[in-house]
């Protein structure tokens, strides 16, 4: 039965190095600026999210052998996700996001992302990865738009939706891609996914000067059934088929937004899997079950923003809320 199969996240892991202002050394040398580091990256905080919630969950990437691969490896092993699909690359190193945080909690990054693992996909790959049946394959991110990998992620798309639910969250990244290129592929991606997720501020690079509302009518005119956009404190819409469904943000204290996206796309598929509404083409979702799997969704992210850095929480952490 699909309700008793695991879901699949594609994509990557980046090593999220947080500035720590240097303190003065009271000397001649200047301070050394310091970097805490935090295993992350969009597709592997939705894997560990959903792991942690309970969901069986498999992590489809190319994990690096450097130091930063071996903690990537840690922390979705510790969180209980199936590592046993993913690639082990021998000689490419890990993708490295350097954020420096603002004072509302906002994360401003660069990218050291030149010929990393995470984007040497190959066909052969993806085929051995996805042999064994899912219910769904979520991806997205920097794995759908960079090249060489990007091409053969589009083709598994096109491959496994006949027989798992797919959803994508574009998760756009201007400063390593140009948006026009995420325009470009949208209506193929749109074409391929059950589920569209995407932030306002995707939807902003995406589809400019457009309202949620607008952005989720345009998207199903490409395909997808099923569109969600965050929207930060002014909560979630979602559009199943042109049915508008909204929720409110709980009031929480910010401490750092990093992860809540990826933490909220965690607990909407959790709660979807749990309604039985994976595995196919969401012919019998309702919009109760929608407006719970967002209630939910937002719940995880409300956990994940009130502590530093993309920490989601466990299913024991929320029952005792």
């Amino acid at each position: 039965m699909t309700a008793e199969l695991p879901l699949a996240v594609l994509g990557e892991c980046v090593a999220d190095a947080f500035v720590t202002e240097p303190r003065s050394s009271g000397g001649a040398a200047p301070a050394p600026l310091a970097l805490d580091v935090f295993p992350g990256g969009g597709p592997a905080n939705t894997a560990v999210a959903l792991a942690r919630l309970g969901t069986p969950t498999r992590f489809l990437g190319r994990l690096s052998h450097d130091v930063f691969g071996r903690l990537f490896a840690s922390r979705l092993a510790e969180s209980g996700v199936d590592l046993g699909h993913a690639v082990r690359a021998a000689s490419e190193p890990s993708t490295l996001a350097v954020a420096d945080l603002a004072e509302d909690g906002s994360a401003d990054y660069s990218f050291h992302a030149q010929r990393t693992a995470d984007w040497q996909w190959t066909d052969a790959e993806l085929t051995a990865a996805t042999a064994d049946p899912v219910a769904c394959l979520h991806t997205g991110s920097l794995a759908l738009v960079r090249q060489p990998g990007a091409a053969a992620v589009e083709r598994l798309l096109a491959d496994i939706r006949e027989r798992a639910t797919v959803s994508v969250d574009p998760n756009v990244r201007p400063l390593l891609v140009e948006p026009a290129d995420y325009r470009a592929a949208l209506p193929r991606w749109c074409a391929a996914a059950d589920i569209l997720r995407l932030s306002d501020d995707d939807l902003a690079h995406l589809r400019p000067g457009a309202t949620p509302e607008e952005g989720a009518d345009a998207f199903h005119a490409d395909g997808v059934p099923l569109v969600v956009v965050t929207l930060g404190a002014e909560g979630v819409l979602a559009s199943l088929d042109g049915m508008r469904v909204r929720v409110p943000t709980p009031p929480t204290p910010v401490v750092d937004t990093v992860g809540a996206g990826d933490s909220f796309m965690a607990g909407f598929l959790h709660a979807l899997r749990t309604a039985g509404a994976l595995g196919g083409r969401l012919d019998g979702l309702t919009g109760q079950q929608v407006t719970e799997a967002l209630e939910f969704g937002v719940r995880v992210a409300a956990a994940v923003v009130s502590v530093r850095g993309a920490n989601p929480p466990w299913a024991a952490d929320l029952a005792a809320d």
